[in-house]
């Protein structure tokens, strides 16, 4: 660990407000490119946020923050942000894969930029790694349309979910919210090969994207690089590549 500065975690609210004040420094609160890193260090439950931050003098240079979510148990989703390499490592120790902690190995979902991929390759055992383009929603492009099929739906964490069911009451298109800061929700979409090519992804998300604009935050849509049939739905309804990319990495911490 560099010895110019020690990762500071919170022990209790009052501490991770502190932190995330000084977080903020990092992070553009009206880029796309930081939307999905601001929510969850910033506005996620803070009863279910561990965040670390590095420091050298006033100046912040990293963080780490790792969040319980209710779509996967046993797999956080951290966020890594370092300004230099050695910096990123010793966060990734600290909070990953703390030494002589005596605690199981177990699996993360880690989202960082792409020239962290490498330090973050090293402190975990690699399962997959993404990159992704994050898009954003050009509103002059935006033409939203009516589907009587689609029907507003809940998913279990009480986030707001858009449907089209078979006959036979199955979901076999659905359109929902990831997460959602006062800027920026990230909206995804899911359709089953038999409904594929009828329209149906498009007039899901239709829905949901006026849902998100309605309640005032800019629409965001990740795509990972190869899926072209992703980004083609994506741009029919109007977002556009914002240019940023970020790396999601499955794996397990190493000891």
């Amino acid at each position: 660990m560099s010895d110019w500065f020690a990762p500071q975690e919170q022990e209790v609210t009052q501490d991770l407000e502190e932190l995330r004040r000084k977080v903020r420094t990092m992070l553009d609160l009206s880029a796309p490119r930081d939307g999905l890193a601001a929510y969850y260090v910033l506005y996620h439950d803070p009863a279910r946020t561990r965040l670390w931050v590095a420091e050298r003098g006033p100046r912040v240079e990293g963080f780490l923050a790792i969040c319980q979510t209710g779509w996967d148990l046993f797999r956080p989703i951290s966020v890594l942000r370092a300004r230099r390499m050695d910096v990123a490592w010793a966060l990734l120790q600290k909070g990953i894969s703390p030494s002589g902690s005596g605690l199981p190995r177990r699996p993360y979902y880690l989202v960082t930029t792409p020239d962290l991929l490498g330090i973050a390759e090293e402190a975990l055992e690699v399962e997959r790694v993404s990159m992704n383009r994050i898009y954003y929603l050009d509103l002059r492009r935006y033409e939203p349309e009516i589907n009587v099929l689609v029907t507003p739906a809940q998913a279990a964490n009480g986030s707001p979910r858009f449907v089209i069911r078979s006959q036979g009451a199955q979901i076999v298109a659905e359109a929902g919210v990831n997460w959602q800061s006062p800027h920026f929700a990230e909206v995804y979409v899911q359709t089953a090969p038999e409904a594929q090519r009828r329209g149906w992804g498009k007039a899901v998300l239709d829905a949901c994207i006026t849902w998100v604009l309605r309640s005032g935050a800019v629409p965001l849509y990740v795509v990972a690089e190869g899926n072209e049939s992703s980004a083609r739905l994506a741009e029919s309804v109007g977002f556009v590549d914002s240019g940023a990319r970020e790396c999601a990495i499955e794996g397990i911490a190493k000891t």
